[in-house]
């Protein structure tokens, strides 16, 4: 069976329970559940033979040979006793609850959808790609607000395929989410290297791969996402539930990929080498960090460089607001591009992302070790975002709309690029600014572009109406946002107004 058909099976039952009010994101978890207890029974069988981390009793045979109330209530008390262990089988059960209405649905999921296919022996890639297809359907779905841990994929295979991962080399990614970034590095190295020794293998399923999620129920698909693909053990959780930005972990990574959660606000002040007091309650105190801020984006900017290895590279996705506030927005660039090599910046266009309102780049630097000379010498920009409309559904991002800037950044040896744009070429999206003329910029701001506008001056050049319409939502929603932190910022709340 292939993915398109497993997802769409899966998926026509999930429209079946929501009639009993079962939404996307519940009936993902289920599945989850289920798929995990399914998987375990198969590998305990032949020919893997591998003992089950599963309680005897609790485990898939024990479903599968009950119904009606009898099965509802065993279902119940295997999610509540699974949630007590320890390891890979914790994480994907805690704080598990049967969101089921109807056993006889329950049921239907388990003997004639989960039960009927072998999974272990489908291919990661079909599995793998077949739960992708279900988070993606999740995501959509706006109100259920999951789209805020979904970055587009083809976004993450480009920014894969430039930062390109190599056998042995360990890959983390601080803000998680279903594990997009983790699981295209892994599968960019299968790819690319099929000759790995069995080391190289073990390491790549067992200890190259570290994320952190902040909200459980995200975690636990991000940990099922890993598993059908192949990551992560009872031995090996490859996901740790928990705030990134409240410590240094004291782990370090080669390469350090990550998209964070958007919104300006920490909900905890980090206290930086400047030592200010907070007005937060919940008070993080780190050394590594250059400035103190509540900019939760600032701060894994931060945290990133803290993270990588000597010579790591990293690619953030962030707002806009990172490449140009004043205040700690200044200190935190100016010390980043003395401190590390920032090479490289994507300004990516709007209508990419479920979350609305987001202006977004992606930045590229290499950690370097301490010099008395700024590492950073030239950033190449590359303007995904100027005369470039996308939308959600009726033109969205695909890869091939990424193949000029993955070959203007040149991953086989980047100190040989050369820029599209040229005096003679005034459209060219590809273009390098030395260190000096951006040190000199007003609040070091790395907020740059060149190209005209083509819709300010000429009618025939404006986008459909579907997308203008998209677009001035999206900037209401950057706008409201902000309001919202003001109001937060002068310790003001929302009233709701009752419409007369």
């Amino acid at each position: 069976m292939n993915t398109a058909t497993i997802v769409q099976k899966l998926w026509n039952y999930c429209n079946v329970l929501r009639d009993d009010g079962m939404s996307y994101g519940d009936y993902v978890e289920q599945l989850t559940y289920l798929l995990f207890l399914k998987m375990a029974d198969e590998r305990s069988r032949p020919p893997y033979n591998q003992p089950s981390p599963v309680l005897a009793g609790y485990d898939w045979p024990s479903l599968v040979k009950k119904d009606g109330d009898e099965l509802f209530d065993h279902y119940r008390h295997t999610l509540e006793e699974l949630g007590k262990q320890k390891g890979l089988l914790g994480l994907i059960f805690t704080k598990s609850q049967n969101k089921f209405q109807d056993p006889a649905k329950l049921r239907r999921l388990i003997v004639d959808l989960i039960d009927k296919e072998t999974w272990v022996s489908m291919s990661a890639d079909v599995k793998g790609d077949a739960y992708e297809g279900l988070l993606e359907k999740n995501a959509q779905d706006t109100k259920s607000g999951a789209g805020q841990y979904f970055t587009p994929r083809p976004l993450i295979q480009a920014i894969v395929d430039v930062m390109a991962p190599k056998p042995g080399e360990t890959v983390s990614d601080p803000a998680c989410g279903t594990g997009g970034f983790l699981l295209a590095a892994h599968d960019y190295v299968v790819k690319h290297y099929p000759n790995m020794t069995s080391a190289e293998k073990k390491k790549l399923r067992g200890e190259s791969f570290k994320g952190w999620e902040l909200v459980q129920a995200t975690a636990r698909l991000c940990a099922m996402n890993m598993l059908l693909h192949g990551i992560g053990s009872q031995a090996f959780e490859p996901i740790a539930v928990g705030d990134s930005l409240a410590a240094d972990p004291g782990d370090r990574f080669d390469l350090v990929l990550t998209n964070p959660p958007f919104g300006k606000k920490s909900s905890t002040t980090i206290v930086g080498e400047g030592g200010q007091v907070s007005k937060e309650r919940d008070t993080v105190e780190r050394d590594d960090f250059w400035a103190t801020t509540s900019n939760k984006q600032l701060n894994f900017v931060q945290h990133v460089k803290t993270l990588l290895a000597q010579n790591g590279r990293a690619a953030l996705v962030l707002p806009d607001n990172v490449l140009f506030e004043g205040g700690a927005g200044e200190t935190i660039r100016r010390k980043l591009m003395h401190d590390c090599d920032v090479h490289t910046l994507l300004r990516l266009p709007t209508g990419l992302f479920y979350a609305q309102g987001v202006k977004a780049n992606v930045l590229f630097f290499d950690k370097k070790p301490a010099s008395e000379t700024p590492w950073t010498r030239k950033l190449w920009i590359y303007d995904l975002r100027t005369n470039k409309h996308f939308t959600l559904k009726t033109n969205s991002l695909n890869r091939e709309d990424l193949d000029e800037f993955v070959a203007c950044y040149h991953p086989e040896n980047r100190h040989n690029r050369q820029p599209t744009w040229s005096e003679n070429n005034p459209d060219g999206r590809w273009r390098a600014y030395d260190y000096e003329e951006l040190i000199a910029r007003d609040k070091a701001s790395l907020d740059i572009f060149w190209l005209r506008d083509e819709s300010l001056s000429d009618s025939d050049s404006l986008p459909a109406p579907e997308v203008i319409a998209a677009e001035i939502v999206e900037d209401l929603e950057a706008a409201l946002e902000q309001f919202r932190e003001i109001l937060g910022d002068v310790g003001g709340e929302l009233i709701e107004v009752d419409s007369i």
